[in-house]
């Protein structure tokens, strides 16, 4: 994932893990030889378009809204498709109202519509106090979740980790992000519910309780699940 920070000097481009306390709470039950967190990148304000998500501080928000302003304005007067002039006017309207355009509903012609635009506010941005730079990994997880990511946990004796994936994504899905094979071989997904598994103690007395879940292809993944991928390998 990655996060464009506009014009805010004190976060330098680069790495970054987000701490998450959650999988603090798990490793310490596991006590595992390694623990990794999620991970993401931080750009500069070139890299904004190609972003996931906008990170600014709350004096730069109608900056933000001019440069979409100015980019809608400019398209409406080259385009000839009656569609797409009326998207546009849509957004126009709620820019002048200084509304970020992400806050409209838009319908799915007309998202393709707009698909290749290079808009702002059209992703998640995420507008900060100056203070909030002081604790800059709750500020980037802020930016990660109002982007629509979760994380789910794997654990086991080598490894307690995070990965990051888009909320309302499948299990099966999820399995692709730790590897491909898992993906393609996938038998189920074992679920333990994260406070099920912090209760319970971990996950052989969660099992006993009768916690874990077996899923399939489809369940959709929920923040903070435990889970162990069946494939054929």
């Amino acid at each position: 994932m990655k996060i464009s920070a506009i014009s805010i000097p004190e976060i330098n481009p680069g790495k970054y893990n987000i701490k998450d306390s959650r999988l603090d709470e798990v490793d310490n039950i596991t006590k595992a030889k390694k623990k990794t967190y999620v991970q993401i990148e931080v750009a500069g304000e070139d890299a904004a378009l190609d972003a996931d998500a906008i990170l600014a501080l709350k004096d730069s928000r109608t900056d933000l809204i001019l440069k979409d302003l100015e980019f809608v304005e400019t398209r409406v007067s080259r385009s000839a498709d009656e569609r797409e002039k009326a998207v546009l006017a849509k957004f126009k309207e709620a820019l002048e109202k200084e509304d970020f355009i992400s806050g409209l509903v838009l319908s799915e012609e007309e998202k393709k519509i707009i698909s290749a635009y290079g808009l702002y506010t059209n992703k998640a941005v995420v507008m900060a106090e100056k203070e909030e730079l002081e604790d800059l990994n709750a500020l980037l997880a802020k930016c990660v979740r109002d982007a629509g990511y979760i994380s789910f946990f794997t654990t086991g004796e080598k490894e307690t980790r995070a990965w990051l994936i888009k909320k309302g994504v499948s299990a099966w899905e999820a399995a692709g992000s730790i590897h491909s094979d898992i993906q393609k071989g996938f038998i189920r997904a074992e679920i333990i519910g994260f406070d099920d598994f912090i209760s319970c103690g971990g996950e052989t007395k969660a099992k006993q309780a009768g916690k874990m879940r077996l899923e399939q292809k489809e369940y959709v993944m929920q923040d903070a699940d435990l889970v162990n991928f069946r494939f054929n390998k």
